[in-house]
């Protein structure tokens, strides 16, 4: 988890930092001009600070304690078939997760969830039931009730535009129906949710993503009627009511894969899901304003399906958490292909994950 020391000089000064557990070096940085600083990225503990300035004057200050510190940065994970427990990472540090809070009841049947970015309320909606659910997401603590989606629906995709404060949850199934509708909310502002259009086909298990403040949504995988994988992709405006378009295809047909993305970097990734008959670990990537089919981007650690995933936008990593009741997360740097790593653990194994951030 972040830790960082803050405080305030009236010069450029190197400041070092020592842990006092066993007096390593923990940070050696140059801090430039008067006024406030931080060194952030730490861990916690007691320290002792150490400032020089350029012509060797030495001040030092011991027993300082590291301060935790919410950047726009945090991942929080939920969901898991019935588990109420909420975890949460530091995507930029990588490190097992740490309790959040609790969901006000047991979800089922899960895919996503999303936020309004640095704003910093991340929303869950659908599953086994028809209301939505809103944390804050730099502030630990439970699940509020935020209204309701339109009807009840398993399994549907949902993402937003960031900042500009639009969520949308498309398609699902309930009660042998399967939907094309979509839903939208005001995420900042609790209700229920309104109309937005409807998407080219009916199905569930897709998963979506966006372009963050370029206000273009789009949703890939999942199944349709008589559980037929599909590869189709769709995309929105976000910020324009009005049905879903053609966007291309993912590289195979599958399900229950997750989505996230580099914001307006613009670039999407699609990670694992379930083809036919077996778990893939397959990682697809598109240029989210531009259509066209993805391009293999690299594979996950294993093969994972029902999982979820985010991003930190502001420092490019993605990553992937649960599956199949595993604690397994994987990242990747999103602008740069290649093969996940291992980011550490959830506090449980988790099915039918779903994952947001505030960045």
């Amino acid at each position: 988890m972040p830790y960082k020391i803050s405080g305030t000089k009236s010069h450029t000064a190197r400041i070092i930092i020592l842990k006092e557990s066993n007096w390593s070096i923990e940070s050696n940085t140059v801090v430039s001009g008067s006024g406030d600083y931080e060194i952030d990225s730490l861990v916690s503990g007691t320290k002792t600070v150490l400032s020089r300035n350029t012509d060797g004057w030495l001040k030092g200050c011991g027993s300082v304690e590291a301060i935790y510190y919410a950047p726009q940065d945090r991942g929080v994970f939920m969901g898991n078939s019935g588990n109420v427990t909420m975890d949460y990472v530091a995507i930029s540090i990588t490190g097992n997760a740490t309790d959040f809070g609790d969901l006000l009841s047991a979800k089922y049947y899960i895919c996503d969830a999303c936020s309004n970015g640095s704003s910093g309320r991340g929303l869950l909606g659908g599953g086994n039931q028809a209301y939505i659910e809103y944390i804050t997401i730099g502030t630990l603590g439970n699940s509020t009730t935020f209204g309701n989606t339109s009807q009840n629906r398993r399994y549907p995709s949902c993402f937003s535009n960031g900042t500009n404060d639009r969520a949308i949850w498309a398609m699902g199934w309930w009660s042998s129906t399967y939907y094309n509708v979509m839903d939208y909310v005001t995420i900042s502002t609790t209700g229920d949710a309104s109309d937005f259009g409807d998407a080219i086909i009916k199905a569930q298990y897709s998963t979506g993503t966006s372009n963050d403040t370029n206000n273009r949504g789009v949703f890939g995988g999942g199944a349709t009627q008589g559980s037929s994988w599909i590869n189709d992709i769709n995309y929105v405006a976000i910020n324009s009511l009005g049905n879903s378009s053609d966007f291309g295809n993912l590289s195979i047909a599958r399900r229950s894969a997750a989505a996230t993305s580099d914001g307006t970097n613009n670039r999407g990734v699609f990670g694992g899901g379930y083809n036919a008959s077996f778990e893939v670990n397959i990682i697809d990537y598109i240029t989210i304003s531009s259509t066209s089919n993805a391009i293999n981007f690299g594979d996950l650690t294993r093969n994972a399906w029902e999982i979820g995933a985010t991003s930190s936008k502001t420092n490019n990593r993605g990553v992937w958490g649960g599956s199949n009741a595993k604690n397994i997360i994987d990242y990747i740097t999103i602008s740069t292909t290649g093969d996940a790593t291992d980011f550490g653990d959830l506090t449980v194994g988790r099915s039918e994950v779903a994952a947001v951030s505030n960045s």
